[in-house]
């Protein structure tokens, strides 16, 4: 049996997308992303619990979030998780979680041209696809 390794957030960006761009002019975007959930607790009373995700995103997607997404955007991203490893200066085994994107749609409201504002995805849904690198370019990303 196969498994399964999809990951679907709904959030707001932590700050803005840092970008860099690798040999051959690769874009790669990294970005913290806040997810919240509320519920009640036995006493009735309401509780946030935030949960912090590592997002990254490749080529078109990564240069979609330089250009459009800011700190507390609203996003929905679809990707997978991806753990990575490496040894720190001090020879100590370090490992990350992320979650690399391989679709976004911007949920933030928008002004249109005559200034008043709609809800949508800046028309920007469903980009993604065939936006990841061949291989396994998150053994090697600048940061």
């Amino acid at each position: 049996m196969r498994g399964v390794n999809r990951v679907m957030l709904i959030g707001n960006l932590g700050k803005d997308p840092e970008v860099q761009h690798l040999e051959g002019n690769i874009a790669v975007a990294k970005f913290p992303l806040a997810t919240t959930e509320t519920f009640k607790d036995r006493s009735g009373k309401l509780v946030s619990q935030t949960e912090w995700h590592t997002v990254v995103l490749w080529r078109g997607l990564a240069e979609l979030a330089q250009k459009y997404l800011h700190k507390s955007s609203l996003v929905y991203i679809e990707g997978r998780l991806r753990t990575r490893s490496w040894d720190d200066k001090d020879g100590n085994r370090k490992f990350a979680t992320e979650v690399v994107g391989d679709n976004l749609i911007m949920l933030d409201k928008r002004a249109d041209s005559s200034g008043q504002s709609s809800s949508g995805e800046s028309g920007m849904e469903g980009m993604g696809g065939g936006d990841m690198p061949l291989g396994d370019p998150s053994e090697s990303l600048p940061f």
